[in-house]
């Protein structure tokens, strides 16, 4: 699924700065912005270079071309530290129990495509296409093949696997992604169906309940942890949603930086939905001084949209590494029960 027309081009200038030697598409097929700093972006990649490759050679002994993982204490310090690229589907779908998944049902995803089709699921579907990813080549029209085809199909697939909740804004991001790092659309569907089915459960039902509760949970973690952020909130009035749903909805795609993102799946997928709270507490925690400093609410909103860029997040090794420290302890007893308290306050609310 790999684009095959010409490869990335290089921005020529006479003077060979970074700009000459780094490619204008990432990796990951998205065209680098025209304000992008190929200086700063270069110096960052030649440090973490060296991490990837000591990684790299870690991941290598530690599978020896195995296909099947176990979850374990290695296991998972290994995945916190990041999966490298050529082993995150593999990684992803152990531990997500999407390959279980697989394996269990042969020939499903096929049925599901071949399925009658919803005409109005159809249509939802077709109207975010053009909207997924506009800045990245592989979902380009001219490209061959096209992954617009492929998201197509895993998002219909996943329309009919399940019909409450159909489809989603929001959920395209999300198998576009699969997409890029498993190139194999049953993957990608099984992966949304962990991800919606068991790690995210209810963030994209019609009612939204698991993501309306969890930003309201993470109000009340910043009410425990970071009081000073939480009373700017209060004295503005600005509620969580507007600030924080699509870092949940998105999970933090066109948020943060994309290799900033696949190392937060890579533990999202393992550890569950309480990474997204370690993400979130960690940005708040960061830059509280620029967020209490909001005088309106146009202020706070902004201020939101700037914590979420520049070098503390696209330094992604020390972000994440910072991520498990800075937040302090999160246990899932904690978030269980401030789930509870939240959800019981929304339904009183709603009705």
């Amino acid at each position: 699924m790999e684009k095959k027309s010409k490869p990335a081009q290089r921005t020529r200038s006479p003077d060979g700065s970074a700009r000459d030697r780094v490619d204008s598409v990432d990796p990951y097929g998205f065209q680098r912005s025209k304000d992008f700093d190929y200086e700063s972006y270069e110096e960052l990649m030649s440090e973490y270079l060296v991490v990837l490759t000591r990684r790299t050679i870690k991941w290598s002994k530690l599978l020896k071309g195995k296909r099947r993982v176990q979850k374990n204490v290695k296991l998972k310090r290994y995945v916190r530290k990041g999966i490298p690229n050529e082993h995150r589907a593999l990684i992803w779908m152990a531990s997500s129990g999407g390959q279980d998944q697989l394996e269990k049902n042969p020939g499903y995803y096929q049925s599901l495509l071949g399925a009658q089709h919803d005409p109005k699921l159809v249509e939802t579907i077709c109207t975010d296409l053009n909207r997924t990813f506009p800045d990245n080549v592989a979902f380009r029209k001219t490209a061959n093949p096209c992954m617009q085809k492929a998201l197509y199909n895993v998002l219909l697939a996943y329309g009919n696997h399940n019909p409450n909740v159909g489809y989603c804004q929001g959920m395209n991001f999300v198998a576009g992604y699969l997409l890029i790092i498993t190139k194999d659309e049953e993957k990608s569907f099984w992966l949304m169906d962990a991800l919606l089915g068991r790690i995210l459960p209810d963030y994209y039902s019609p009612a939204m309940m698991g993501l309306k509760t969890d930003q309201e949970v993470l109000g009340e973690l910043v009410k425990v942890k970071i009081p000073g952020v939480w009373q700017t909130m209060m004295d503005h009035n600005v509620m969580w949603s507007l600030v924080v749903s699509r870092w949940f909805i998105c999970l933090y795609i066109d948020v943060l930086p994309v290799e900033t993102v696949l190392r937060i799946w890579d533990c999202l997928f393992y550890e569950g939905s309480k990474i997204l709270f370690r993400v979130a507490l960690t940005l708040i925690q960061h830059q509280q001084a620029l967020l209490q400093q909001a005088q309106s609410l146009p202020d706070v909103c902004q201020n939101f949209k700037q914590i979420t860029q520049g070098p503390f997040v696209e330094e992604c090794h020390t972000f994440m590494q910072k991520i498990f420290t800075e937040p302090g302890s999160l246990s899932i007893a904690t978030l269980s029960k401030l789930r509870a308290t939240c959800r019981s306050r929304i339904s009183a609310e709603e009705h």
